[in-house]
């Protein structure tokens, strides 16, 4: 189901951990563009995809069900995440992978959605939903 505004404080708790998660855990601009699945700040799968590594949307539709397949314990609770460095505006990365994990998605007959995360910030790419912020730091006393 693709995220709509007004986002659900469970929406909200999850994407701002992936964000969080990828800021405190990436280097600055150096970052590979890396697919997760699960749940934020809990249990999830990855696949990052090294510099030069050639993939075609046959074998991105493939990495990324087998994530989904990896994490069907945690339905209906898990989200998928792309992880990437730059702004939240449209990048090649985000429809290809799009495009994979829809494909994979209705393979599986599940519907999970997909966030856009960078270090500043989260974006649906079916609903162009987001949440940017400019200082976004962990609270203290709480895991997010």
């Amino acid at each position: 189901m693709p995220v709509t505004a007004p986002i659900t404080r469970t929406q909200h708790t999850m994407f701002r951990a992936a964000v969080l998660c990828f800021k405190e855990t990436a280097p600055r601009g150096r970052a590979p563009v890396t697919l997760h699945v699960g749940v934020p700040d809990q249990a999830f799968a990855s696949h990052v995809v090294l510099p030069r590594q050639a993939l075609d949307q046959a074998l991105r539709t493939d990495i990324a069900a087998a994530l989904l397949q990896r994490t069907s314990a945690q339905s209906p609770h898990r989200w998928g995440w792309l992880t990437r460095v730059g702004t939240l505006a449209l990048h090649d990365a985000d429809v290809v992978w799009s495009a994979a994990w829809y494909a994979a998605c209705a393979e599986a007959e599940v519907d999970v959605p997909l966030m856009i995360v960078t270090r500043t910030g989260w974006r649906d790419p079916r609903t162009g939903v987001r949440r940017e912020w400019s200082r976004l730091r962990r609270r203290s006393g709480a895991s997010s």
